[in-house]
């Protein structure tokens, strides 16, 4: 088997990997869209779908059946695994043309798919399963290359598709995804025999095969030759989008602009409910939002139906300048403000001239894309994933725009059939169907001494309970061991000393920047230095309260100016403890500087709480196991203080608290937690977590 090049798609089927997969047709299937879906220029997070006809013996009577095996509904390609897959019976699957009663009853025969399931440990059939199984080919790719559908988009798409591949590659125009659809293209099949795959209109491709790797090979050249047709005229008649327009800043000015900005947009997106935010500076997103052609082109929105789901309508486009002075975050809302309003009334008034007596509610009227010409795009959704695949999938749209433009005119979905689409009956309840959101969802969390101990615990705790998670501390080999700990989207790192005001500072721009901006804060980085009075030195005391009390003045500083900028409130929790309140022997340095905390968080509390803005203390003590402070010689300076050895620290430790309880890192992280997701109307309180160590009451 000679190895294939292409300059356009990625070639990576493996003979090897392939041969030992030999014999097992529905592996082969799940390994060839595993390929496709890793290459974002073929097909996006979720998008297309790939199938497999199999004879299989029906377990009723025996008798040999033919059976399809294809992606489930809401799978992606790229991570499919054999549970993602529903098999069903092909006999069955076309029998239901006898009782398809028509376009406004399309809806009804997605039910009806349930009937013809041959494998009772099947994914629910999506909606592209008539597509799949009314032709007649063993292997089926149904795919959203860019290159494909910028033909598919372009004004005279079904010209287009005869000059490139003459008569071997038929064409359907747009039709929403469905049970009529799939007859289309059996009609297609039909009415073109030999033809080695179907261009739809507006949409996307189908190709197929004998073999899973014949379809493979099938569909990468018919996606070559589509981006090889495009190279060769882009930018010839006229620059790229019409050239550029607007000169995008020095990317290093680029980030920190976008990190400004990037708290005060998600706050103006977070009216109904709070998002989570993306931001990206690509190359291609920079040539389209600086361009001239800008203007006309976004407006139009996007044509694809997998895009349009996850980009809305259209994006929102700012009119700031990109070196616009953005310090004063409360006066560039004021200017955002109307921008914002204007956007919403638009798609109010999109919903009402074209929902159906049946549609559901009007959803969110944020946009989920904000484009910043000189600068970037940003993406706002529920979670992080949603909000980068949102941002994947309007580049793909880009490209879709460039390769169009570049080979005719730019087409996109009308307004009717894009409502069709976002408030489809079956796309609802696909959402409803969604699993509830977790108690911290759609926030972000900024932790101090993250790489282990308490810091991490807490870290551990938030992201479990659905926040997004920064994680700082001064050691990178400890943050990326802690960051490799978490799935993709959940979390990210930066170094920080917080002592540096720099530092703080950085740590907050990659939090908006990876995040759209801040909802909590928790600083748990410390140290401890336990001598007597005579031995301490001025280094000593110097270092505690540059880390406990001023790197909590920091945090809260900076924090702050973030959180404002969004006008979302957010905590602020400070662990201390317990040596702040109790006076104790050898501890004057460590236990002056925990007071320090404990009482500024009361001055920030009364301070912020017009901001909403909660700020709390949790009061640990005598955290042994898994504590970075335990390590060393305040390990050694406690144990000499109550005469007993480093080795009985933990035993003493239990023993003196009233509930004789050891207490462990994740001990604080549910302190931490219920300030933010249970005890929402508290501020200026301290919860101790010791075990109860009376002389350390509050009250």
């Amino acid at each position: 088997m000679a190895l294939k090049t292409f300059s356009h798609v990625q070639y990576l089927w493996d003979e090897a990997a392939a041969a030992k997969l030999s014999g097992d047709e529905v592996a082969l299937f799940i390994y060839r869209s595993n390929l496709l879906g890793a290459d974002l220029r073929i097909t996006n997070f979720g998008g297309g779908n790939t199938s497999c006809k199999t004879i299989e013996k029906d377990p009723l009577n025996g008798e040999a059946k033919e059976v399809m095996w294809i992606k489930g509904s809401g799978g992606d390609i790229g991570t499919l695994t054999r549970s993602g897959v529903a098999g069903l019976y092909v006999d069955r699957l076309r029998a239901l043309k006898n009782v398809y009663r028509g376009l406004e009853h399309e809806d009804e025969m997605v039910g009806l798919f349930y009937h013809c399931i041959y494998d009772l440990d099947s994914r629910a059939p999506s909606i592209d399963t008539p597509l799949h199984g009314l032709l007649p080919f063993k292997h089926i790719d149904h795919l959203h290359p860019d290159a494909l559908i910028s033909i598919a988009a372009a004004k005279d798409s079904k010209a287009i598709t005869k000059e490139i591949w003459g008569d071997t590659m038929g064409w359907v125009p747009w039709q929403r995804p469905g049970f009529d659809l799939g007859l289309q293209l059996e009609k297609c099949v039909r009415e073109n025999p030999g033809i080695r795959g179907i261009v739809l209109g507006g949409h996307g491709l189908f190709t197929w095969g004998d073999t899973s790797y014949e379809c493979y090979i099938n569909s990468l050249e018919v996606i070559e030759q589509a981006a090889q047709y495009i190279e060769e005229r882009q930018g010839k008649e006229r620059p790229v989008f019409g050239g550029e327009k607007i000169q995008a800043l020095k990317e290093e000015n680029r980030k920190k602009q976008a990190a400004r900005i990037a708290p005060i947009l998600r706050g103006l997106c977070s009216s109904e409910k709070p998002m989570i935010g993306h931001f990206t500076d690509d190359e291609k997103v920079l040539q389209f939002i600086n361009s001239h052609d800008l203007d006309r082109l976004a407006p139009l929105g996007t044509s694809c139906p997998d895009h349009f789901l996850r980009t809305k309508i259209q994006p929102l486009v700012l009119s700031l300048q990109p070196d616009a002075d953005l310090a004063d975050a409360a006066a560039i809302k004021d200017q955002l403000i109307p921008v914002f309003h204007q956007y919403r009334t638009a798609y109010a008034a999109y919903y009402e001239a074209c929902k159906h007596a049946n549609s559901p509610g009007m959803r969110d009227p944020n946009p989920v894309v904000i484009l910043y010409p000189g600068i970037g795009m940003f993406t706002f959704a529920k979670n992080k994933q949603t909000a980068r695949v949102a941002a994947e999938f309007y580049v793909n749209a880009i490209n879709v725009m460039r390769g169009a433009e570049a080979i005719s005119e730019y087409t996109a979905l009308s307004r009717q059939e894009a409502f069709n689409i976002e408030y489809w009956l079956l796309e609802e309840a696909k959402l409803q169907r969604q699993p509830p959101e977790k108690p911290l969802s759609r926030r972000i969390a900024v932790i101090t001494g993250a790489g282990g101990g308490i810091g991490k615990a807490i870290a551990d705790k938030l992201a479990a309970e659905g926040a997004n998670v920064v994680l700082t501390d001064i050691s990178e080999e400890r943050l990326q061991e802690a960051s490799a700990t978490y799935q993709r989207d959940l979390a990210t790192y930066v170094l920080c000393d917080v002592s540096k005001e720099a530092d703080v500072a950085h740590a907050f721009e990659k939090a908006c920047l990876e995040f759209g901006g801040v909802d909590i804060i928790v600083h748990s980085a410390g140290l401890a230095i336990s001598k007597p009075l005579a031995e301490h030195t001025i280094q000593d005391w110097d270092l505690l309260q540059s880390i406990l009390v001023k790197g909590q003045f920091l945090l809260a500083q900076q924090g702050a100016k973030v959180m404002r900028g969004q006008h979302l409130g957010g905590n602020i929790i400070n662990i201390a403890s317990k040596n702040g309140l109790v006076a104790g022997p050898n501890n004057v340095a460590y236990g002056t500087a925990k007071a320090a905390q404990q009482h500024m968080t009361r001055l920030l509390a009364a301070e912020l709480a017009k901001d909403k803005i909660r700020v709390n203390t949790i009061n640990p003590d005598g955290v042994i196991v898994g504590s970075k402070i335990w390590e060393g010689k305040w390990a050694e300076g406690r144990a000499r203080a109550h005469g007993i050895s480093v080795e009985d620290l933990p035993a003493h430790y239990a023993k003196r608290n009233l509930l004789n309880e050891i207490i462990l890192p994740e001990d604080i992280a549910n302190g931490v937690f219920s300030f933010l997701a249970i005890l929402d109307k508290s501020t200026g309180n301290t919860i101790n977590v010791d075990g109860g160590m009376a002389n350390a009451f509050v009250r």
